[in-house]
């Protein structure tokens, strides 16, 4: 008997080495319901929600309309928030500032409070060696501490190129949960994927880093054995209060895809900003993070993160300047938090090119929201 089946559209692998929901012309939906479109998801509501109340500053409204960021045809939402206020919000037509969105890399910034708790309590050492904790690691990690991995500060021959089709980091969205292998092979898990990846020395030599998200599986990997990590997650929500849904892709065994697989509406991804305003202070719960990673993160040496982003630094798994941190993502996101203020903005977008990435795109969005976040 033949039941009849066709490959999944949204994971099966077509054009350019990209699935389905990345193809260019199917990206905007792609990313607009990620959290349904993935191979399997987790998802984690907050115990208690954190209010936040409307109260429109036209300063910022005027701020958001000189920078022309809502204008663009990327544009998915924008919102601005300080304390337990909404300042500023606004979504493109086709979407609300209360739907997830695909946030891709900003979900890094989950390993800086497991890893800042971590080492807070002694079960993991900056100076560690990756082999110390995954002895089954090959050479592209072996020989790197867990500090540089934080940093981006390692040097292998894992490539990140979104407009080169054969770049590693397609192969590792199978292991991610975004995408199914060919000739309905077994999925490669996160731990095989890590395995396989290489190198001749992982020093880098460069005053720049090396960005390449495999090193988010890595500490993914390290954390697992030292923390539950779905608990921890449970423990991040209720500490940031969101109101929605937050999703994660997770790896075939079941490992969570800090490296980019979170889901979260600009209005939650705002709380969450908030919670890093807070030094991660909960809404419920206990606090997440710690005060001294914290602040060490704004001051700290660390490499720069491109020549063109300026003394822009990659520091714990997250991208610093001029005070404030945050973090950007694959496609068109940002989250910046001002630690001088506590002023939290949230920025969504679609990118429909080729790649999915343009620099000059996200350094007009990183310099707009400098101005509307870190503004008077």
């Amino acid at each position: 008997m033949t039941i009849p089946c066709h490959p999944n559209p949204d994971l099966t692998v077509g054009a350019d080495n990209k699935q389905g929901w990345n193809q260019p012309q199917r990206r905007r939906h792609g990313f607009h319901n990620a959290h349904t479109i993935f191979r399997r998801t987790l998802m984690v509501r907050a115990r208690r929600v954190l209010e936040l109340a409307d109260l429109p500053d036209a300063r910022i409204a005027a701020s958001v309309e000189a920078s022309g960021l809502t204008r663009d045809p990327a544009f998915s939402a924008l919102v601005v928030a300080q304390g337990s206020q909404v300042l500023f919000q606004t979504a493109a037509p086709d979407f609300a500032t209360d739907r997830p969105h695909s946030l891709q890399s900003i979900s890094k910034m989950h390993m800086h409070l497991i890893m800042s708790e971590l080492f807070a309590a002694g079960r993991l050492r900056p100076a560690d060696l990756v082999s110390d904790h995954l002895p089954w690691i090959g050479s592209a990690y072996a020989t790197a501490s867990l500090q540089d991995v934080l940093d981006m500060n390692v040097e292998n021959d894992f490539s990140e190129d979104y407009s080169d089709p054969q770049a590693d980091c397609f192969r590792e969205e199978e292991a991610l949960g975004w995408r199914l292998p060919p000739d309905d092979r077994q999925e490669e898990t996160l731990r095989s994927f890590l395995a396989s990846l290489t190198g001749t020395g992982t020093a880098n030599l460069s005053p720049f880093c090396r960005y390449k998200s495999a090193n988010t599986d890595v500490l993914t990997m390290i954390a697992s054995a030292h923390v539950d990590l779905l608990q921890k997650l449970e423990f991040i929500c209720d500490a940031a209060g969101y109101e929605g849904g937050f999703h994660i892709s997770l790896s075939p065994e079941r490992m969570p895809a800090f490296s980019g697989g979170g889901c979260l509406s600009a209005r939650d991804l705002a709380r969450f900003g908030l919670l890093f305003a807070r030094r991660g202070a909960a809404v419920f719960g206990p606090n997440v993070g710690t005060v001294e990673g914290f602040q060490a993160t704004l001051t700290r040496p660390a490499p720069r993160v491109s020549p063109k982003r300026g003394e822009m630094r990659y520091s714990n798994h997250v991208m610093t300047r001029n005070g404030w941190l945050g973090h950007a993502g694959y496609g068109g996101q940002f989250l910046m938090v001002d630690t001088a203020t506590g002023r939290v903005a949230s920025f969504l977008s679609v990118l429909e090119n080729d790649s999915g990435y343009d620099e000059d795109y996200m350094m007009d969005v990183i310099t707009n929201l400098e101005a509307i976040c870190c503004g008077p």
